[in-house]
């Protein structure tokens, strides 16, 4: 694939289109219309405040991640006119990237990506657009590097309204649970860390710091399914003992909304040995007693862990 128009990565684009309050949380930098497909430029640089170089070799997979969804948000509003002001709710996403894809450059220099977008399973209510999904294709220097995909809905402010009800204005509690050791899930310290200390074996607590400047960019009423990916992650790097492991695909599904005002528990399911150091376990969020979403993830673990 040719890199595509000069312009694709010369700006940001404005940060309500993505929502996103921080500038320096925008990720995508242009986009185009095609035939049936929309390309959407990106840049990631290595030295992203949360989503930094892994292990010093590769860029966090988990910046392909936010770029759908961020994605996904400015075509909406672009390419299908969906309101600003309006709520969306990612039901299912899913990301898988190639090892050599996510390598940092030498000299370092800032990855220029283009996302081939293809939308599909669009639905109307009252002229607007209630639901949708895209097909994403990403290549980094005319070199394939991952796929993905994200099926989602979106409402009115009255309808989210009624869809909420008084957990329209919940906000996440101030107290958070004790962390675990930054360094058995390859953060350098405990703010960055997503998973307390464990309850029982096996299982954590879903840590909640609302004060995080990346993962709370912006007031919001319920867990984001970012946050909740990055947990899975750390559970998953914890479970395998191998915190420089990469994380080279997710497949996530939320049955419903993770809530503030109950402890969420995090669990994962025995990790499945492949070839090439490649492991793949799912990761489980249970609140009030039920399922409340899972992440299934295939982390490539590092020589010697």
């Amino acid at each position: 694939m040719r890199q595509r128009g000069p312009g694709l990565f010369e700006q940001t684009v404005p940060r309500s289109l993505v929502h996103r309050v921080a500038v320096s949380e925008v990720l995508l930098t242009g986009w185009q219309p095609g035939h049936g497909v929309y390309h959407v430029g990106a840049q990631w640089s290595r030295g992203h405040s949360y989503y930094g170089s892994v292990d010093g070799r590769w860029h966090d997979p988990m910046l392909f991640a936010e770029t759908i969804r961020q994605a996904c948000l400015l075509l909406a509003h672009k390419a299908l006119d969906v309101p600003m002001g309006f709520s969306f709710l990612t039901e299912s996403t899913a990301f898988e990237v190639t090892e050599e894809g996510m390598r940092l450059s030498r000299p370092a220099r800032p990855a220029h990506v283009v996302l081939a977008m293809r939308l599909g399973d669009v639905t109307r209510r009252a002229g607007t657009v209630s639901s949708y999904a895209y097909d994403v294709v990403a290549h980094r220097d005319g070199k394939r590097l991952g796929s993905g995909r994200l099926r989602g809905k979106c409402a009115s402010p009255a309808v989210y309204r009624r869809l909420r009800g008084d957990r329209a204005e919940a906000r996440p509690p101030q107290a958070t649970a004790e962390p675990v050791d930054p360094r058995l899930v390859g953060r350098d310290c405990a703010f960055d860390v997503v998973l307390g200390a464990s309850v029982d074996a096996g299982v954590h607590p879903l840590r909640i710091n609302a004060e995080h400047p990346v993962l709370f960019d912006h007031p919001v009423d319920h867990v984001p399914g970012m946050v909740l990916m990055e947990a899975a992650r750390q559970a998953g790097l914890l479970a395998l003992g191998a915190p420089r492991g990469l994380l080279v695909a997710c497949e996530a599904r939320f049955r419903r909304y993770v809530e503030f005002h109950t402890p969420c528990l995090v669990s994962t399911d025995e990790p499945e040995r492949g070839d090439g150091g490649r492991h793949t376990l799912t990761v489980r969020f249970h609140q009030d007693g039920s399922e409340a979403g899972a992440c299934r993830i295939g982390i490539l673990t590092a020589a010697g862990e």
